[in-house]
């Protein structure tokens, strides 16, 4: 029996290219995003569900729809995330950009795994399932002209810890990918100043990364090869992690 994947923020970048990656692998995916009527989105193995992780009825819709359809869920993958409308010094930062990132962000992601997790427990296999969040290198990395995101993204990583502790007696493993410069939408409107600095050597290795370059380490994470990890937080991001003399 076909694996049943969650996945939020499908509708494009990282979302879109894990949905891809797991269908050709005879996973079915359930996908949530927020656009009307998304382009090339997997025509095989796939359902789509229009809402917000930020919308509670949303979110239960779509878990609800995923346990409806197929009764049980094995995988989670949480994608579903945005910058701040506008780039704003941290001493200028709004509480309405600040409320919006987050709820998105941190608060949508946490309620969301909550919900899956209690579904996940009732799976009668050992390997009950198995969680990703994708984070970002900005859980760590300041960047003080988007300081919400920054701190959304480091909630993202004590989320993981937290579920990865709670879910072990499970056997549900809980882990998270910091991507670093991917080209997405979310990337397009700064393409040369990081164009640049990556010429300049920012990045051990010298390009952007790519959605598909996420959604194999997703897999990775998800398909048993690593049966023995949780808790842990992944750097996809071409060496930017490396402290460098």
């Amino acid at each position: 029996m076909n694996k049943i994947a969650m996945i939020s923020g499908v509708s494009a970048g990282i979302g879109l290219a894990t949905a891809r990656l797991f269908t050709e692998n005879n996973i079915t995916v359930v996908g949530m995003g927020t656009r009307e009527s998304p382009d090339n989105l997997p025509d095989k193995n796939f359902i789509y569900v229009r809402g917000n992780v930020s919308d509670k009825n949303d979110r239960e819709n779509f878990t609800s729809t995923t346990i409806n359809t197929f009764g049980r869920i094995d995988i989670l993958v949480n994608v579903a995330g945005v910058a701040p409308l506008q780039r704003s010094d941290l001493l200028d930062m709004t509480e309405d950009s600040f409320d919006r990132v987050m709820d998105i962000n941190t608060k949508g992601m946490l309620f969301l795994t909550q919900a899956v997790a209690k579904e996940m427990i009732k799976n009668e296999e050992d390997n009950k399932g198995a969680i990703v969040n994708i984070s970002s290198i900005s859980a760590y990395t300041s960047s003080v002209s988007r300081g919400e995101y920054c701190i959304s993204k480091a909630g993202v990583s004590m989320i993981t810890k937290l579920f990865a502790d709670r879910l072990s007696e499970y056997n549900i493993p809980v882990n998270e990918i910091r991507p670093g410069i991917i080209a997405t939408n979310m990337t397009s409107k700064v393409k040369e100043k990081y164009d640049t600095l990556i010429e300049n050597g920012l990045l051990p290795i010298k390009r952007w990364g790519t959605p598909e370059d996420v959604a194999k380490a997703v897999y990775a994470l998800v398909n048993g090869s690593l049966p023995y990890v949780t808790g842990q937080s992944l750097d996809v991001d071409g060496g930017f992690h490396i402290r460098r003399l």
